[in-house]
């Protein structure tokens, strides 16, 4: 967490030359981020470095959800060639520590984080590239790229793949989509205007889709267990708002599975490609979820699949499977 060699001048040429740099956090991708505290006040530094990252998505989503009056924070500078942006800074203070404080906050933190998605998806989705067939099908592929090789399994690929192909289409059959922002969860959502807003955080591959995409990375968080109770009572709560009905509980069950075993995928390759087994550790509760979600009716042929191929004692931390 040593802050870019260019950090310095691009600091500097807004403004900021006076500014001290802490490290604040790194997360599973390769961005850093880095507190900033001088004259001018305190801001958030994004350290995307390229080739690896990019932030211009960042920047066009970030505008674009500001303009709309969500708490999307603030592009103060940036240098896109370099990896460089200056951000608003939230404070410290997130949904995830708050509601592991005080369990009695989950119904009106939760619900305040459905009240925005309920916001959001009155809007069109905005200028992005669809979460289409493909997209969806490459995701769900990572279980079988990474997951299935790391403990030891040998699996049927193009049947995996014609089962998801056979229950994609609850999930795409629709008129009108919705900017989804696909890592919206506890640890992304920050506690802003003394507690009474919630500030989003990490949403660079937004892409537009199914509005059930964001409830689901919501309601069954890899990062954290949700009670049950509180993810019925949360889609309850977005189904009144929305008028969301049977063909909406479907692709709920429908995406979670997807996402669920994306997750998978994903925190296998960042234990054995990029050194970070924190993440395999968590992939039980995962299971938990995908379990949940493969018992829907929706998901018959997916759930054949797994039922077919992945042994009970093959589901778990993939560190302790292997």
């Amino acid at each position: 967490m040593i802050p870019p060699a260019t950090a310095a001048a691009f600091l500097a040429a807004h403004g900021w030359g006076d500014a001290a740099i802490a490290p604040l956090a790194g997360d599973a991708s390769f961005r850093r981020y880095f507190r900033v505290s001088g004259g001018k006040g305190r801001a958030v530094l994004m350290d995307a470095p390229p080739p690896h990252e990019d932030p211009r998505p960042f920047l066009a989503i970030a505008r674009w959800l500001g303009e709309r009056g969500f708490a999307a924070p603030k592009i103060l500078a940036d240098d896109a060639a370099a990896g460089l942006v200056l951000l608003e800074d939230f404070g410290d203070v997130r949904m995830r520590e708050t509601v592991d404080a005080r369990p009695e906050a989950a119904d009106s933190l939760y619900g305040a984080a459905i009240d925005v998605l309920v916001a959001l998806h009155k809007h069109p989705a905005g200028p992005l590239r669809p979460y289409d067939r493909a997209e969806l099908q490459r995701e769900a592929g990572l279980f079988v790229d990474w997951y299935c090789p790391a403990v030891g399994l040998t699996v049927d690929g193009e049947g995996y793949r014609a089962a998801w192909d056979a229950v994609l289409g609850v999930a795409l059959d629709r008129r009108e989509t919705v900017t989804v922002l696909r890592d919206y969860h506890a640890e992304n959502l920050m506690l802003i205007d003394d507690g009474k807003g919630l500030g989003l955080l990490d949403f660079q591959d937004a892409l537009a889709g199914h509005p059930a995409y964001d409830l689901v990375s919501l309601l069954q968080d890899a990062r954290r267990d949700v009670a049950p109770e509180i993810e019925a009572a949360m889609r309850e709560r977005y189904a009144r708002a929305t008028g969301a009905g049977d063909d909406f509980a479907a692709a709920y069950a429908v995406l979670g599975a997807q996402r669920n075993a994306k997750i998978l995928g994903i925190f296998t390759r960042l234990w054995k490609r990029d050194g970070k087994p924190r993440y395999a550790a968590m992939c039980p509760r995962v299971w938990r979820y995908l379990e949940r979600d493969l018992a829907d009716p929706a998901l018959a042929p997916v759930a054949d699949w797994f039922a077919a191929n992945v042994p009970a004692a093959k589901r778990g931390d993939p560190m302790e499977v292997a």
